[in-house]
């Protein structure tokens, strides 16, 4: 008796061993930004990679090379679900197209927070972004104050289907057409997320409308190519350009007052929070639905201050592989 109970013990030790050699206990967590190269998104993942490292899991970050390649974050959010990630986290680069991908990931049993531009489903955990819309609202009132509540300006838009911009982009506009009716917005352009074509479509709207008084750009690439446009022109003093998101390359720029201000988000806090929500559903938790994270107008007069320094100023370098 006392031998059949030993070998009993000793093939469930086996087992239970055998199991254990098959299965990974590292938790991993597939997060899935819109694009890789600009600098918002690099310090979205020293977020997510200091919140995996505080909880001790593994952060496997990959992106498209652009925003508006819609296929290539399906394909890379669909290996993601194929090699069992415990968890996803998805800036959608379209706010339709990534749905089936997310709807597969929740019937499969992967948890997926949405974080800075929304999504047409509600088959996620969290959704943590900027309130994009009052973005937009702030953005308008900055620049109607520049103005002193006239003139006619330009907008430089990001890409079409993109929630988070369309969203800034709608408060600007209907902030601008219901508290400032002396002001006209009198063009728009995209630049497909994209430094070049935002110079290039900058350009065409000054030629067009040589009396522009000021420019509100949705996104650090239109910021950036509309500064430039500015810059080449000799317009710096005329037109009163308002951008978004802050980059070193914007740096100069702004302290040579080519942009007047500049509406700033806080993407390391965007991403570590977004990984804490999917963290805390597989552990069985309920996360909030919906996370505003701050956003902040940077001017000259308060870029040096401790609360703008805090949001600017990260060492990047702390959190990188």
């Amino acid at each position: 008796m006392h031998n059949s109970r030993r070998l009993l013990l000793a093939a469930v030790a086996i087992l239970a061993g055998s199991i254990a050699c098959n299965r990974s206990d590292t938790v991993r967590i597939g997060v899935v930004p819109k694009a890789v190269s600009h600098e918002f998104w690099v310090a979205v993942q020293a977020g997510a990679r200091e919140a995996g490292e505080e909880a001790g899991v593994t952060i496997e970050w990959q992106g498209p090379a652009a925003e508006t390649a819609f296929s290539r974050q399906i394909e890379i959010v669909e290996a993601m679900i194929n090699s069992r990630v415990d968890g996803l986290v998805l800036a959608p680069t379209e706010a339709t197209a990534l749905v089936g991908a997310v709807e597969r990931a929740a019937r499969e049993g992967i948890p997926v927070t949405i974080f800075d531009s929304g999504i047409n489903t509600d088959n996620y955990v969290s959704f943590v972004a900027s309130n994009n819309y009052e973005a937009g609202v702030t953005a308008a009132r900055t620049l109607a104050d520049l103005l002193g509540g006239s003139g006619e300006v330009a907008v430089v838009k990001n890409v079409a289907g993109s929630s988070s911009t369309m969203k800034r982009e709608a408060g600007f506009e209907e902030t601008l057409a219901l508290d400032y009716p002396g002001i006209e917005i009198v063009d728009f352009k995209y630049c497909q997320s994209d430094r070049a074509v935002a110079l290039a479509v900058t350009e065409n709207m000054l030629t067009a409308h040589p009396d522009l008084d000021g420019m509100f750009a949705s996104a650090e690439p239109g910021t950036v190519g509309a500064a430039k446009a500015l810059r080449n022109r000799g317009l710096t003093e005329e037109v009163q350009l308002v951008g978004f998101d802050w980059t070193y390359t914007l740096e100069r720029d702004f302290r040579e007052g080519v942009v007047r201000a500049l509406v700033v988000q806080d993407p390391f806090e965007i991403g570590r929070r977004a990984v804490q929500t999917v963290l805390a559903a597989i552990r069985g938790e309920t996360p909030p639905k919906r996370i505003d994270t701050d956003t902040h107008v940077v001017t000259l007069e308060n870029i040096d201050t401790p609360e703008i320094e805090a949001v600017l100023r990260i060492d990047l370098g702390d959190y990188m592989p």
